[in-house]
C-alpha cells in the first residue's frame, strides 16, 4: 500500500481513519481481522501474507503445477497446507537435475527475480566427464555459442578430478532451458550429475531431497534487494 515513511505522512496528514475515527497522529496498533481501516476515504484491503518456500528437488520429478504425464510433480510433494494456497514453482530444473527450487505464491516478486535484467545469480555443482581444460574453462567463461545465441559470461571453477569425471562449481545470471548441460556439451563434457545449490540469496543448506521450509525475513529481504525492490 505505502512504504512506512509514506504512511507516516498519511496518518500525520489526518488522511488515515480507523474504524471510522481519525488514527492519531503517533500511529496505532490494530487488529487487522476486526478493524477498517481508510485512507481518504476509501477502505484498505487486507493483504494476506504472501508465502516462499525453498524446496529440494528430487532427480525425476517435474517442475510444474500440473503434469498431463502423470508424473509427480514439486507440488505433490508438498503437504496439503500449501498445496491449497494455489503455489508455483520459481523457474525451471529439468526432471534429472536436484537441488533448491523456490516455491511461492508471489507473482510480482517471483517475476522480478527470473527478469533477466535483475541477473539474479544461481548457483550449481555440476559432475561432468573427463577434464575440463583451461581452454573449455576459458569458453565457459566468456561465452558458449549455443542454438539460441551466445551464453552470457559465466562464473566456473574446477572443484575436483576423480578418474573419468570431474566436478565444477557453476554461477549463471540468465536462465535458458537446460542451459548447464548444453554449455558442457559443447566443450565435449556432458553432465553427469547437476544441483542447484542456490537462488541469489538462497541456499539450499541442509535441505534432504523432498524436503522444504519457509523463508525467513532476511531471506526474503534479499530476495528483494536481488531483485532490485527496495526494502525499508
Amino acid at each position: 500500500m505505502a512504504s512506512r515513511r509514506e504512511a507516516d505522512r498519511l496518518i500525520a496528514g489526518g488522511f488515515v481513519k480507523v474504524n471510522a475515527r481519525m488514527a492519531p497522529a503517533a500511529g496505532r496498533l490494530i487488529d487487522p481481522e476486526l478493524d477498517r481501516v481508510e485512507i481518504e476515504g476509501r477502505p484498505v484491503e487486507r493483504i494476506s501474507e504472501r508465502r516462499w518456500l525453498a524446496f529440494h528437488k528430487p532427480a525425476g520429478v517435474v517442475v510444474t503445477a500440473r503434469d498431463p504425464q502423470g508424473r509427480t510433480t514439486v507440488l505433490d510433494l508438498l503437504p496439503p497446507e500449501h498445496q491449497s494456497r494455489r503455489l508455483f514453482p520459481v523457474g525451471r530444473l529439468d526432471a534429472e537435475t536436484t537441488g533448491l527450487l523456490l516455491v511461492t505464491d508471489d507473482g510480482e516478486l517471483a517475476n522480478r527475480v527470473q527478469h533477466p535484467k535483475h541477473k539474479v545469480a544461481k548457483e550449481y555443482l555440476a559432475t561432468v566427464r573427463g577434464v575440463p581444460g583451461e581452454s573449455d574453462l576459458r569458453q565457459l567463461r566468456q561465452g558458449i555459442e549455443l542454438s539460441d545465441g551466445v551464453t552470457q559470461p559465466a562464473e566456473v571453477q574446477l572443484l575436483t578430478s576423480r578418474g573419468q569425471y570431474s566436478q565444477l562449481r557453476v554461477t549463471l545470471r540468465e536462465g535458458r532451458n537446460r542451459q548447464v548441460r548444453r554449455m558442457f556439451a559443447a566443450v565435449g563434457h556432458p553432465v553427469e550429475g547437476l544441483t542447484r545449490e542456490a537462488f541469489g540469496p538462497i541456499r539450499l543448506g541442509r535441505l534432504h531431497p523432498g524436503g522444504w521450509r519457509r523463508l525467513r525475513p532476511p531471506e526474503l529481504k534479499a530476495l528483494r534487494e536481488a531483485a532490485g525492490l527496495a526494502v525499508d
